[in-house]
């Protein structure tokens, strides 16, 4: 008997010590798991960047620099001076904008597709101390409000330059020069055509009235 009853406390006293075990060790881990926040998913991440970052179309025409001494030409044939307001189309570096301001005083405004394109006009607009008078703007040529220009100049490509016809007639005003350089605009014949270096420019005036087969 008395080892019977001996047997019955080792075996009570096993199963506390168990019991208090399994109470100070569960706790713990549920502390653990509650303090360990839930980190973000790549996936999640990327999701919500790819959702945030704006997204760019692609230019219509490739960037090739127009030279020097085509610009000089573009802008003597339209003969800008300084009460004028120049609007260039895919202005690139902004050298026919920079170039209108520092020779002649021009007011300007560069538009391009590109952002690199636009942060490399404003940096040369700020190596030729023309930051007040020019402006460059990251846009859709196609969405800009050209009502404003006295003059416009383009080097685009011709089926971009007829595409973009209606909207030259449409928005400036009659007087309002348009100087393209290597691209003609269809059946709007030119008023002059002159050759620099080999390549060649056009130059419009918006008339008063739109001739009946330019007006499509």
């Amino acid at each position: 008997m008395k080892l019977q009853k001996m047997l019955l406390l080792v075996v009570a006293s096993v199963s506390f010590a168990n019991v208090g075990l399994v109470g100070c060790t569960t706790p713990a881990q549920n502390l653990d798991a509650q303090a360990q926040p839930s980190a973000p998913t790549l996936t999640g991440q990327t999701e919500t960047l790819a959702q945030t970052q704006p997204q760019e179309r692609p230019a219509d025409v490739p960037y090739v620099p127009t030279p020097q001494p085509v610009v000089d030409a573009m802008l003597e044939v339209a003969q800008v001076n300084k009460n004028d307001v120049l609007y260039d189309l895919g202005s690139g570096d902004g050298r026919i904008v920079n170039t209108a301001a520092q020779k002649y005083g021009t007011k300007g405004i560069g538009i391009d597709i590109s952002p690199e394109r636009i942060q490399e006009a404003n940096a040369n607009a700020q190596q030729a101390g023309v930051t007040d008078k020019v402006q460059f703007i990251q846009q859709d040529l196609f969405n800009t409000d050209l009502s404003n220009a006295t003059v416009v100049t383009l080097y685009l490509l011709p089926e971009i330059n007829l595409k973009l016809r209606p909207k030259l007639f449409r928005e400036l005003k009659p007087g309002t020069r348009v100087v393209s350089h290597a691209f003609d605009m269809g059946d709007w014949k030119p008023e002059k055509t002159l050759q620099v270096d080999g390549k060649t420019i056009y130059y419009w005036v918006i008339p008063e009235q739109i001739p009946a087969n330019l007006r499509n």
